[in-house]
């Protein structure tokens, strides 16, 4: 079995955030089992841990899918084992898992000009521009193709 957990943040409040693009990509997934973590993300581990546990998984079968500010918005990457230098919800899970050994569905969302560049914690806090949305509906479709397969 493969399970695919989208991460984000609960609530209205962060729906179309950049933080909550893990989200955003498993309401999209269809034949596969997925799921939205279902607290804060700087405490995803836990709701991580406890899916692996109940599924008895093994870790080549996760994928974690969340927004990552090392890549370009438009861009993905699917890694094994490699995430981005900072990231506090990836890492609570490595906390929790005592490993990084599962599939990394990594979604850029980095869209800042560079004169005007606000800190990446409050920069992913903030909701999509409809121009954004419109790169990203494209980028979920192709990692859906990938992860439906």
């Amino acid at each position: 079995m493969k399970l695919i957990i989208g991460l984000g943040n609960p609530g209205k409040k962060y729906k179309n955030n950049r933080h909550n693009v893990g989200h955003m990509v498993v309401d999209k997934l269809v034949g596969v089992k997925a799921l939205k973590t279902d607290g804060f993300m700087n405490a995803s581990g836990i709701f991580v841990e406890k899916q692996v546990s109940k599924y008895k998984l093994h870790l080549e079968d996760l994928f974690v899918v969340f927004d990552d500010l090392d890549i370009k918005l438009g861009e993905i990457k699917i890694q094994l084992g490699k995430g981005p230098k900072d990231h506090n919800g990836l890492l609570d899970i490595y906390e929790k898992l005592g490993t990084k050994d599962f599939w990394h569905v990594r979604v850029g969302v980095e869209n800042r000009v560079e004169d005007k560049r606000i800190p990446g914690e409050k920069y992913v806090l903030q909701d999509f521009t409809d121009e954004e949305k419109k790169v990203l509906e494209e980028v979920i479709k192709q990692i859906c193709k990938k992860l439906e397969m």
